[in-house]
């Protein structure tokens, strides 16, 4: 399923980070200033006591001057909104309100780690070094669906909000 980018105006030109949440690591891409290509970035130690992580997050969108954050929702294949989905929902809100006025949306990942690991499988990585990267593989392929239906969607369609 391709995202539906669910956004306020764009911001224009400048990179733009995605970013899939988990229960113990929280993947992170980014894109080009240009908005048409997302890389795996890092992989952060998700920390829910310390919030660490979306500190962390916080210094990678000053230090790449990003003007945009995707979050992953990770819905049911249903289209429902499970634990996974609220905790993302949740996670979105707490890194928004660290960000001030650096826009954060949800973009729809139904099977974007699947994805990934599949296309990291089929490059030979598998295992303990898979592990290592299947976040930030995930987060590419957030942000990459999340660019490209924005840039389908384009200016003065029903969907430029």
């Amino acid at each position: 399923m391709t995202p539906v980018p669910d956004t306020g105006p764009d911001p224009g030109l400048g990179r733009r980070l995605g970013v899939d949440v988990g229960e113990v690591r929280v993947g992170v891409a980014l894109s080009d200033p240009g908005g048409m290509l997302a890389s795996p970035l890092t992989t952060l130690a998700r920390d829910r006591r310390g919030k660490a992580d979306l500190e962390a997050l916080a210094a990678l969108v000053a230090e790449h001057e990003v003007v945009e954050v995707v979050v992953g929702l990770p819905r049911t294949l249903a289209g429902r909104h499970g634990p996974a989905a609220q905790l993302a929902q949740h996670y979105a809100d707490e890194l928004a309100a660290r960000l001030g006025g650096v826009a954060v949306q949800l973009s729809d990942e139904r099977l974007t780690t699947v994805a990934a690991s599949r296309v990291l499988r089929e490059r030979g990585i598998r295992g303990k070094r898979q592990r290592a990267v299947v976040d930030q593989a995930a987060a590419a392929e957030i942000l990459q669906g999340w660019l490209d239906a924005r840039r389908a969607s384009g200016p003065g369609t029903e969907d430029d909000r």
